[in-house]
């Protein structure tokens, strides 16, 4: 059995009230980690946690919080960036020779904020502690979309993208002070938001989907714990498929 190295560390979790971010809390507390939730949805706080209500795009609340976590618990041992939004919709729609409607300027900004703006606002809150305490591991969640784009994402997708390569640049700052930064690209992952969907739909994403099913939130929460144990101690600066294969299959 793999000794995770997990047990007592502190773990910030942002977007943890819900879907991915849920079963990452539930993950990292059966490990016996001390979950800090970051979310502005309900009050889901984990036995020996908290729950912090924080807006990952607002800086000044991400400061605020990351200071209340390491004074708690003495560290930050483990930041997952699993917040994120989507606001779809095609760069131009053309119609009857005209224009239909567009992306509009709070879709795209929107987007940029939470999923990458929260990403950067969340690291540089967090590292000075992680480097205070002798290292740490940060966790950032990109997606498939970020490898190959998507329909209707002129704002998403560059997102997740632009996640990877800031994983890998703060890998390399960051390695000094032995902290790990990977990324998690997931495929389609059977959240509720997913499940809604026509079925039609869902069976579309399994047909690309090599392994035959959807993920489910767990398949990415039990990434994120392996990365963030010691069994993956010389990982870093990388992009971990969790997908069934995706990517290959399309």
């Amino acid at each position: 059995m793999i000794e995770t190295g997990l047990v007592g560390k502190v773990v910030v979790v942002t977007g943890g009230a819900a879907g991915i971010g849920r079963d990452t809390v539930r993950a990292f507390a059966g490990e016996d980690c001390k979950v800090a939730v970051w979310d502005i949805g309900e009050d889901k706080a984990p036995t020996n946690g908290l729950f912090q209500s924080v807006d990952v795009s607002d800086s000044a609340a991400v400061n605020a919080a990351a200071s209340e976590v390491a004074e708690r618990f003495g560290r930050i041992d483990v930041l997952i960036n699993n917040a994120g939004i989507v606001r779809d919709a095609q760069l131009v729609k053309w119609k009857d020779d005209e224009v239909a409607s567009v992306m509009t300027d709070e879709q795209f900004d929107s987007v940029i904020a939470v999923n990458l703006k929260g990403v950067f606002n969340c690291g540089r809150a967090v590292v000075p502690h992680m480097i205070r305490g002798g290292g740490g591991v940060i966790l950032n969640a990109s997606s498939v979309v970020g490898h190959y784009g998507n329909f209707g994402q002129s704002n998403y997708a560059p997102t997740k993208a632009g996640v990877i390569n800031l994983s890998r640049t703060w890998s390399r700052e960051l390695g000094r002070y032995k902290i790990r930064v990977n990324a998690v690209a997931p495929g389609f992952i059977g959240t509720e938001i997913l499940k809604a969907m026509p079925q039609k739909i869902l069976d579309g994403m399994v047909s690309h989907t090599p392994i035959g099913r959807m993920g489910e939130p767990e398949d990415i929460a039990n990434a994120y714990v392996w990365l963030a144990s010691d069994a993956a101690s010389f990982v870093t600066g990388t992009v971990l498929s969790v997908d069934g294969g995706l990517v290959i299959g399309t």
